[in-house]
């Protein structure tokens, strides 16, 4: 059942099938990091989430299980799958990564990503990839000292076209395999056309401020929802 259809059952549903089930699996954004180690579980986008599909119909719990990991790949995750996603028969898995990955090679973060759109969609669970925000563009003033270097790492990144070529090649591979795209990073393409786009990063690096995991909260509702 999907959730668009679950979330609106009755009591009498509710018995027979359960509440909405969801999972978020990923990195440091999932996880809920905002500065460095420091987390907010109220503000990350699938607690978000998680309070717009339950005031869709107050009477139908929404549980959200965290499965997001801080400085995590989609390769590294393969192996936790069945203990952090799977196990717990979601009705929903919300898929974000690439921050890391990009880090590594193309083809094994694509066949990384294949491997968990696959095992999803097999389980027959509504499964989004939700392509991730965009990275720092300069190394800003306030960026914590060790961490500098780091940002000109993924300044180049964002700059010279490598994180758009990762994210293109992700979201092809969801459309090829039928997996549902909440396409984030597109909109924070955009909005770089006139903000500047790092200082909406709370690392200035790769972890958005609080407020624009609102943007991936609404856009995941209206993907989910059909609108």
């Amino acid at each position: 059942m999907r959730v668009k259809d679950k979330i609106r059952l009755d009591l009498s549903g509710l018995t027979e099938h359960g509440p909405v089930n969801m999972v978020a699996f990923g990195d440091s954004v999932t996880h809920g990091c905002v500065g460095p180690e420091e987390y907010d579980y109220e503000s990350v986008y699938w607690n978000r989430l998680r309070r717009k599909l339950a005031a869709v119909n107050p009477s139908m719990p929404v549980n959200a299980i965290d499965a997001g990991i801080n400085g995590i790949t989609a390769k590294a995750s393969l192996g936790r799958l069945e203990r952090d996603v799977l196990c717990h028969r979601p009705d929903l898995v919300v898929v974000c990564f690439g921050l890391n990955d990009v880090n590594g090679p193309l083809d094994e973060y694509l066949a990384s990503l294949k491997a968990i759109f696959s095992a999803c969609r097999s389980h027959e669970r509504d499964t989004v990839f939700m392509t991730p925000n965009m990275m720092n563009t300069y190394v800003a003033d306030d960026t914590i000292p060790e961490y500098r270097e780091y940002a000109r790492v993924t300044a180049e990144y964002q700059n010279g076209g490598r994180m758009d070529l990762y994210m293109d090649e992700a979201r092809a591979l969801a459309a090829e395999t039928g997996v549902a795209v909440c396409d984030c990073y597109s909109r924070w393409k955009k909005r770089a056309e006139s903000e500047d786009i790092t200082m909406l990063l709370a690392n200035r690096i790769n972890h958005p401020v609080r407020e624009m995991h609102g943007l991936f909260a609404d856009m995941l509702f209206s993907v989910l929802m059909g609108e």
